[in-house]
């Protein structure tokens, strides 16, 4: 839905299974509309669509995407943002580190993306900006087991990016891609972020002289940086005085807990063969970090002694509506950073999706039927983005109505 100072703010559809097109639509006619007339009735409502790679190649097909633009003029939804992240399946299946693959030093993550924003110029509001989020570039454990790969991946992200400034100039849209930084692979930090575009200005020319940062950026998942144990508006500052575009905020929170016997026994319930469920240890209170875990089950594992002032952050998304209980806390301090620093610079960034795509991994206690999360949710970020006069208050106020009416 539209917001204040031109935001766009959706729910991303990853949540739901899908991978082919028949199964994403069927997935926005049986979940997505339902949450629509209960959050956004009598306005447009946006939809932020997660299409893998061959759900994308089927919508491609004219009937279907015919169909499909009448269906969004029908309810008086639209497409603003992609979510192009999992390439392959994303539900019901390990994917693990498989998620990142294909990634970028491979031509089939180059076409998948073009063909994504291919796909958006067709079904987003005439004149609309249009984003898709992306890989953070690759996985650190793939490049260190292939160093050449990062040749690959600067050389395809420079072809990528002449392609979707071409379809800008030829559409008349602001288009721009978003590399989602994310523990443990290529770029993962603020910092790393940085020295990844810098890297990449530096190795080939035709970035700065072709202003192709217009259209590569980054998206900003705040799951992901406060499991970093980032300060978000040290952070986005950091990123925005490189002059790098944020393309999309992802709303989102994660674990954290203090890893003495209850906060270990209690983490066992959260380990799952689905996700990568990344762990970062640091000083709590603070932004020191001190050791890495790739998965859940290699931090439970291991048999170094805790620090005193030892707390995990574990990269597994919470809902955004309720703190998780104890012995866990959340990240909705770095969430909220981010929306202050938006307050603060509320061109920044237009494009807000919460993304709590973990419904069917998480603890039965924490799991409400998959719509009244969603409406939650709703009611959580839009009254936490009204209280910062990002969103109306009367929106918040009902859809605060509209979820304090479920059991």
């Amino acid at each position: 839905m539209k917001l204040n100072d031109g935001i766009h703010l959706a729910y991303c559809t990853n949540v739901h299974r899908g991978e082919t097109w028949a199964e994403t639509f069927a997935a926005l006619e049986r979940h997505t509309l339902p949450v629509r007339r209960r959050v956004a009735a009598g306005r447009s409502y946006a939809i932020g669509l997660r299409l893998g790679q061959r759900a994308a190649a089927e919508l491609a097909q004219p009937v279907e995407l015919l169909a499909f633009q009448r269906w969004l003029e029908k309810h008086d939804c639209y497409v603003f943002t992609v979510n192009g992240f999992p390439y392959g399946s994303f539900h019901g299946t390990r994917v693990k580190e498989q998620v990142y693959a294909p990634d970028w030093s491979t031509p089939e993550r180059v076409a998948y993306t073009e063909q994504l924003f291919e796909l958006l110029v067709q079904l987003a509001p005439a004149g609309a900006a249009c984003s898709v989020s992306t890989v953070p570039a690759s996985f650190k454990g793939f490049v260190a087991a292939e160093p050449s790969r990062r040749r690959a991946i600067f050389s395809n992200l420079t072809a990528c990016a002449r392609k979707i400034a071409a379809l800008a100039e030829k559409t008349g849209r602001d288009l721009h891609l978003g590399l989602e930084p994310e523990p443990l692979c290529l770029i993962e930090t603020s910092e790393e972020t940085v020295q990844f575009f810098n890297e990449w200005r530096a190795g080939d020319a035709a970035v700065d002289r072709e202003s192709l940062l217009r259209v590569v950026g980054v998206n900003y998942d705040c799951c992901h940086l406060g499991v970093e144990f980032e300060v978000a508006a040290a952070a986005l500052d950091r990123i925005a005085a490189a002059g790098l575009r944020l393309s999309k905020l992802h709303l989102s929170s994660a674990l954290r807990v203090r890893p003495d016997a209850a906060g270990r026994q209690a983490l066992a319930a959260f380990v799952e063969p689905t996700y990568l469920h990344q762990v970062v240890i640091g000083r709590a209170g603070s932004t020191e970090v001190r050791r890495r875990f790739v998965d859940l089950p290699d931090a439970l594992a291991d048999a170094e002694p805790s620090r005193p002032d030892d707390e995990w952050r574990v990269h597994f998304h919470v809902p955004l509506h309720a703190a998780p209980g104890a012995p866990f806390g959340d990240t909705r301090d770095h969430l909220m950073g981010a929306l202050d620093w938006l307050k603060a610079h509320p061109r920044a960034c237009s494009h807000l999706e919460m993304e709590t795509y973990t419904w069917e991994v998480l603890p039965a206690p924490m799991r409400l039927p998959i719509e009244d999360q969603l409406v939650r949710e709703y009611a959580w970020t839009l009254g936490a983005l009204a209280e910062r006069g990002l969103a109306e208050p009367a929106l918040a106020s009902a859809c605060a109505r509209e979820a304090g009416g479920l059991p």
